[in-house]
């Protein structure tokens, strides 16, 4: 008998919510493989090595389907003790368990890790997140940041040796994560881990869903009436899918840069939390590097006084564009329209081509560059 995820992928193919891919139907039996798994081997008390199941490991390019697939598996697998939730917030939530342990006392320490002793914050730390959740199920994992990486082979580690079962989608190869980052050596072990604990599992189809949707609609909505800003917010629904926003930080010189509405590789913030605080170049080129879609709203007419925000966001669009960045904006007008006058009116010609190629189908087809 088909599993339940098998069950519910072919019963979306039915009813039109998914289209048939043949190159989902490996990744389709490999999450229906591990929800079998998990229904017949129950843990053993957290023995390391007793009925151990194998998790999954999903890498591709964006838009092929991952994130919609570890929803459905998600929501059927029959593991009650389980968690969804994006990389980075995950390590985020780690980040600051290992700052409460470290920065607690014994009181504190008991009562949050249940235990107290120690100067090493990885173990307790573990233990929680497992005594929490049986089966992780993460998008979008990336390593960037040398804290992580120094960290995730050793708290994966503990955290398999709890029984844990790892369910993750990423861009990359496992070998391909930190590519040429500080200390990689450090962090090999973590790669090492990943391909034992997990099957890996490459979703390698050349049809990229996410920009039919985004070329199947316009990218620029304008003016910012009821009808534009219902159609952006389809836009953002239909892309996002399932999941719950959270925020994200940035680590930008030592600085925290935060974009509070995220989801995975998709970021979503207002004009004026993007150009109408101090942010300069190399927040922007962050925040083009991080993620592969933004939408900005409430983007308004510019003029004499607004010449810094105006400054600001040609920065802006010249870090997503050098990226290759899709961008999705509702806007008080058309690109042509939003700055005529005032200090770089002149130069901000230069953006309005650029947003107009960036709406265009070719633009929004190429690779990115990062």
């Amino acid at each position: 008998m088909p599993s339940r995820t098998i069950r519910a992928y072919q019963s979306r193919i039915q009813d039109g919510r998914l289209t048939p891919d043949p190159s989902q139907v490996t990744v389709v039996d490999a999450l229906s493989r591990l929800e079998k798994d998990l229904r017949k081997k129950a843990p053993l008390g957290g023995l390391f090595g007793q009925n151990e199941v194998r998790g999954v490991y999903l890498w591709g390019p964006p838009g092929r389907g991952k994130s919609i697939l570890m929803d459905l598996f998600f929501a059927c697998a029959p593991e009650p003790r389980k968690t969804r939730a994006h990389f980075h917030a995950f390590m985020a939530r780690v980040h600051d368990l290992i700052g409460q342990w470290r920065k607690g006392d014994a009181k504190t320490r008991k009562k949050v890790f249940g235990q107290s002793k120690g100067d090493d914050p990885i173990r307790p730390v573990a233990e929680l997140i497992a005594s929490e959740a049986r089966l992780l199920c993460f998008d979008e994992l990336q390593v960037t940041d040398i804290a992580d990486a120094l960290i995730l082979g050793r708290l994966f580690e503990a955290l398999f040796e709890q029984n844990v079962v790892l369910a993750v989608t990423s861009n990359r190869a496992p070998d391909q994560l930190y590519l040429n980052g500080i200390n990689r050596d450090l962090f090999v072990p973590f790669i090492d881990l990943i391909e034992e604990k997990c099957v890996v599992v490459s979703v390698s189809g050349t049809h990229d869903w996410r920009l039919d949707r985004l070329m199947g609609d316009k990218v620029w909505f304008s003016p910012s009436d009821a009808a534009c800003r219902a159609a952006f917010e389809a836009l953002w629904s239909d892309l996002k899918g399932d999941q719950q926003e959270c925020p994200a930080h940035l680590k930008v010189q030592g600085r925290d840069v935060v974009i509070e509405r995220t989801d995975g590789g998709l970021a979503r913030a207002t004009f004026a939390q993007l150009c109408g605080t101090a942010l300069g170049p190399q927040d922007y080129l962050a925040i083009a590097e991080r993620f592969h879609t933004l939408f900005v709203e409430d983007v308004p007419v510019l003029g004499p006084a607004n010449h810094h925000e105006a400054r600001r966001f040609v920065t802006l669009i010249d870090a997503l564009y050098e990226a290759g960045t899709r961008l999705v904006v509702l806007a008080e007008a058309a690109p042509g329209a939003l700055y005529r006058k005032g200090v770089g009116a002149f130069e901000f010609e230069r953006t309005v081509s650029r947003l107009n190629e960036m709406s265009g189908a070719e633009w929004l087809a190429r690779e990115r560059t990062s």
